[in-house]
C-alpha cells in the first residue's frame, strides 16, 4: 500500500523524460475531460495518442494505473503552482496563507476536478471524502516539508502540532471546494486571503 511520503516524492519528482508516456498521458486527460472516467476506453486512448495498445500497457498497467497516472500529474502540476505562489514569501505564515488561497483557486478552476464532479461524483468523492485520508496526508506533508525549508518549521504552539495545523488547511480547502455555499464570502482572492488570515493563521499565534 502506498504511504503518504512515498506518493508526495512520486507526486514532487520530475516528469517528462519518456515522451511516449506523457503523449499516453496527455490522450487520457482529453478523453477523461470529453468523456469522465467510467466511459473512457483504453484502446481510444491509444488511438488518441497515437501508439499501439500494447506500447500503451508497457507504461501503464490497465486503466487504473493510468487514471492514478493522470491524477499524480495533476497533482504535481498543483503543488507546482503553489510553490510558484509562495516560494518568495519571507514568512511562514504568509506562505500558508497564500497557498490557501492558490489552492481554493486551483481547485475551483481545474477543469479536470470540475468535470469528475459533474460526470463521476460517485467515482471521485471517496477519494476526496471517506477514503481520502492519502490525499490529505500527502496535501499536509508538503505544506508541513514547505514550513520545513522556511526558518526551520512551521511556528510551535502549546498543545498544536505542525502537521495539526497545515491538515486543518488542507481539509478546509477541500470542503470549501466541494461544498463550495457558505456564509463565508470567499468569492475572490483577496476574501479568501482574508478568511485565511483572520480564521487560520491565527490558529499559529494563539
Amino acid at each position: 500500500m502506498t504511504d503518504a511520503g512515498a506518493l508526495l516524492d512520486r507526486v514532487l519528482s520530475e516528469t517528462g523524460t519518456d515522451r511516449v508516456a506523457e503523449t499516453i498521458l496527455d490522450a487520457a486527460l482529453e478523453e477523461f475531460l470529453a468523456y469522465g472516467l467510467r466511459r473512457t476506453n483504453v484502446d481510444v486512448v491509444a488511438r488518441r495518442a497515437g501508439v499501439s495498445r500494447a506500447t500503451l500497457y508497457r507504461r501503464f498497467d490497465g486503466k487504473d494505473a493510468l487514471v492514478q497516472a493522470v491524477l499524480v500529474r495533476e497533482c504535481r502540476r498543483f503543488f507546482t503552482s503553489i510553490v510558484a505562489a509562495t516560494g518568495d514569501l519571507p514568512t511562514v505564515e504568509e506562505r500558508l496563507i497564500e497557498g490557501f488561497v492558490v489552492g481554493v483557486r486551483y481547485a475551483r478552476r481545474d477543469p479536470l476536478l470540475n468535470r469528475l464532479l459533474a460526470s463521476d461524483p460517485e467515482a471521485l468523492l471517496p477519494y476526496l471524502t471517506v477514503s481520502g485520508g492519502l490525499v490529505v496526508a500527502v496535501a499536509r506533508d508538503f505544506l508541513v516539508q514547505q514550513g520545513e525549508e522556511l526558518h526551520g518549521g512551521l511556528p510551535r504552539v502549546a498543545g498544536r502540532e505542525p502537521a495539526g495545523v497545515a491538515e486543518l488547511f488542507v481539509r478546509l480547502a477541500i470542503s470549501f471546494t466541494l461544498t463550495p455555499e457558505s456564509a463565508i464570502p470567499l468569492d475572490t482572492d483577496d476574501a479568501v486571503r482574508a478568511f485565511a488570515r483572520n480564521y487560520l493563521a491565527a490558529l499559529m499565534r494563539l
